[in-house]
Formats: C-alpha cells, structure tokens, sequence
C-alpha cells in the first residue's frame, strides 16, 4: 500500500520525480490518452447519452477509478510516486507552494493566459496541448480570474457538502435538490452563487481547466485527488448512507440508461461504483 501525500509536504526530490513521471507520460502519448477519456465521458446532464464521469452519481468512483488507472502508469514508470492532493482550503493563494517554479508553475499572462514558468510552459518543448487544440497548442491558466475575481470554496463551503446526509438524489444530475454528490461536485449552489466546490477550483484556475479537456493541466490530479479524499471523509462522517442509485431505474425513468446503479460497470473500464466504494490496502491518505 502507498500514500498520497499532502502537495505541501512534498520534498524537493519528491516534486521532481512526480513531475518528471508526467512529462514522460506525455512524452510517450500515454498522458494525452487519459485527457482523451475524461473529454470523451463529459456528458453536460442536457443531452440523452448516459452520463458517467459529471452530473451523476458516479462523479465519485468514476474518478476514483480514473485517478488509480492513471497513478499505475505513473507508478509503473516510478514506483516511488503516487498522486499528490491540493487542498485548497488552506492552500487557496495564486502564491501557494503548488503554483511555484519548481512544480506546477504559475498563472497565465495577463494577454493570453500563456503559462511561461515551471516544467508545463510550452516554452520548455514539453508540454504542447494537443487535446482540444482550439483554445491554444499552450497550456494556460487564470488563478483567481484577477478581472472577475473568484475565491477557492472555504472550509464553510466545505462543511455544507460534508453535512449532507445522503448520497445523492433524484433527478440524479446537475439539477438534484441536495446529496452530498451535487454539493461537492458543486452544481448546488445557493442562488448568489453559480459554483461551489469542485467546480468553483476548476474556475479559480481557469484556461485549460473549465472543459472536459481539463486534464491538459496536470493541477487536475492533485484536485481530484482531495476530491477523493473528501469522499472517503464523507463515508466516515455518514457510515449509513450508501451510494445511490442502489438499483437500476425504473422503466419510464427519464434517467433510466443515463446513470450508473451501485452494481452496474462503468465505462470506459467496466468497474461498478460497489468495487470503488473504498481503497483500503490500495492507497492511503496522509493526514
């Protein structure tokens, strides 16, 4: 079993190898491959095509699965480095030690959002954006959106999706009334706000990371490695409450065939959200 550490306590050697693990991923095509599959399986609630990767109770062990199918690639390269979590509660600054030269490097410039420090400037030769190439052959950011400002969700905001006492409810997409799943992937929000959670991160860092290509900027991992963090303190905080959908939909269900029962195989890999439910003797995390 391994350990997903706090991005803050990493070691110097500690980022140098997981960064050199990525670069090499995209080096051989592989990384590209994994921004291939969250495009492909970001499905926007309104069309009719099953929805598995966002809007739906799946949004959890989907990713799950996800992230590990990714870290045994990495893994497999150097068996020393495993994916790193950000929380962003308390490492909620565009100045915070993920965003330094010697990791993830920093914002965008002001003219075209380019990234131009750290190992993922375009400038450096390695790391060309080839996935949704429309936006720019450049990886790029926009921390905090300095011209429509934005804040990193507070532990308060935190709090309010950790405090649902169910999983997830029906219509079972972005619109649910209330689960934990909605909150935090942060669709339900109170109506003075359009994000929380999840999603308002995916906007705090703008560019690349407000579309289903959102994996072309390697600070997706380290969020969804929290994610996945929060899930597993959710189950703890609410050991009653299981995943739902536990059956199949009713026939007649506008949702039948567009979500993912608790037993039903999640593609792209054919896993059910049961056989994620937890990652004991896997991973763990560091406190």
């Amino acid at each position: 079993m391994y350990t997903r550490q706090n991005q803050r306590n990493l070691t110097s050697a500690q980022k140098k190898r997981f960064v050199a693990a990525l670069l090499e991923l995209k080096r051989d095509g592989t990384y590209d491959e994994f921004v291939r599959i969250h495009d492909r399986y970001f499905v926007p609630d309104r069309e009719t095509k099953l929805r598995v990767g966002h809007m739906s109770p799946s949004f959890f062990p989907w990713h799950r699965s996800y992230l590990l199918e990714f870290e045994t690639r990495l893994r497999a390269l150097d068996p020393g480095v495993s994916i790193p979590y950000w929380d962003w509660t308390t490492d909620s600054s565009p100045v915070s030690s993920l965003w330094a030269e010697d990791f993830l490097g920093g914002t965008g410039r002001e003219s075209d959002r380019k990234v131009t420090t750290g190992p993922f400037a375009y400038d450096t030769g390695n790391w060309t954006i080839r996935v949704r190439t429309s936006e720019a052959a450049f990886l790029t950011r926009n921390l905090g959106r300095p011209h429509n400002p934005i804040k990193l969700p507070t532990a308060a905001e935190l709090q309010w999706a950790l405090d649902s006492t169910v999983y997830d409810a029906g219509p079972w997409d972005s619109t649910a009334p209330d689960g934990f799943r909605n909150r935090l992937e942060g669709w339900a929000a109170p109506r003075s706000e359009r994000w929380r959670n999840h999603n308002k991160v995916h906007q705090w860092i703008g560019g690349h990371m407000t579309g289903g290509a959102a994996p072309n900027d390697p600070a997706f991992w380290l969020h969804h490695a929290f994610v996945d963090l929060l899930w597993d303190r959710w189950q703890q905080q609410h050991p009653a409450a299981g995943y739902l959908p536990a059956r199949p939909l009713e026939l007649g269900d506008l949702q039948r065939g567009r979500v993912i029962a608790l037993d039903e195989p999640m593609p792209p890999w054919g896993v059910t959200p049961r056989q994620m439910l937890g990652h004991q003797g896997v991973y763990r995390y560091e406190a």
